[in-house]
């Protein structure tokens, strides 16, 4: 999903430059999953001047809007990703904190069938696995 100049106006938020730089770098990152901190470090690589309290607290802006949805993983893990309008579920890397999005129709059925066995209607769930995956230095570092 792409947002707009006029997606921020509408979610009461005034267009401005740190804004539109956050929300571009969201929306491009070749990593969805971006803590402040990854965000703010890479404003800096491209030469922006913008201050970690403003990625912090534009981040926070887009969360309470709908725009960005926050994760928080064990660890102390917090990282946004733009709002995507399909389900999915993540795989976190207990090591390098690598986060992996999937989805799996069996899964969410069997999801729904414990619910409904339970005489619950969802209404929303959140799926993480923690593991090791698959780069090298997280294989060969003794974590099991």
């Amino acid at each position: 999903m792409t947002f707009t100049n006029q997606d921020l106006r509408r979610a009461g938020l005034k267009v401005t430059l740190p804004r539109l730089k956050i929300l571009q770098l969201l929306e491009s990152a070749e990593r969805h999953h971006m803590s402040a901190e990854d965000v703010y470090k890479a404003l800096i690589e491209q030469g922006e001047d913008v201050g970690l309290a403003t990625v912090y607290r534009v981040l926070t802006q887009f969360e309470q809007a709908g725009i960005v949805e926050r994760h928080n993983f064990e660890n102390n893990l917090s990282v946004f990703e733009v709002a995507k309008e399909e389900h999915h579920d993540h795989l976190v890397c207990d090591h390098c904190g690598k986060v992996v999005e999937f989805h799996k129709d069996e899964i969410e059925a069997l999801q729904e069938s414990v619910a409904k066995e339970h005489g619950f209607k969802l209404s929303g769930h959140s799926l993480v696995l923690y593991g090791i995956c698959d780069e090298p230095e997280c294989q060969t570092s003794g974590k099991k």
